[in-house]
């Protein structure tokens, strides 16, 4: 089991590439640091996603938030930066990376990024009675 912080992201096939179907993949720990101040940042990240032929690893998403603990990110910069570094390895249908930091100065902040793939159409929602 390795004990290091890695920025390399794995995948799997995804064994059910012909319907859409949605996993989300949440972080409650995660943590980096403010690049004014040096002091720790700390959020929730929430992944939501319909996978097109690849699916993340979660190990390696693991090792790969891990990384930021010692990085200095703004807010806005880091949650971006996480949705295009899965997008690039998994090219998905849709993601949508939540990021939901805890009280800075008083301030709490949300950012949230998303992806389509321009090709996809979204399935029509159904309202079961």
């Amino acid at each position: 089991m390795s004990t290091k912080p890695s920025k390399s992201l794995e995948v799997f096939d995804n064994p059910n590439k012909d319907i859409d179907y949605t996993i989300r993949i949440r972080t409650p720990e995660f943590t980096c640091l403010c690049p004014k101040t040096g002091q720790p940042d700390f959020a929730e990240i929430l992944v939501e996603y319909v996978p097109n032929e690849r699916c993340i690893e979660l190990k390696s998403l693991k090792l790969y938030m891990w990384w930021f603990r010692e990085e200095g990110a703004f807010h806005e910069a880091v949650t971006n930066k996480i949705l295009n570094d899965i997008v690039e390895v998994t090219q998905p249908r849709f993601m949508r990376v939540t990021a939901d930091f805890n009280v800075r100065g008083g301030v709490y902040t949300t950012v949230v990024a998303e992806h389509r793939d321009p090709k996809w159409t979204p399935p029509i929602k159904v309202e079961l009675p």
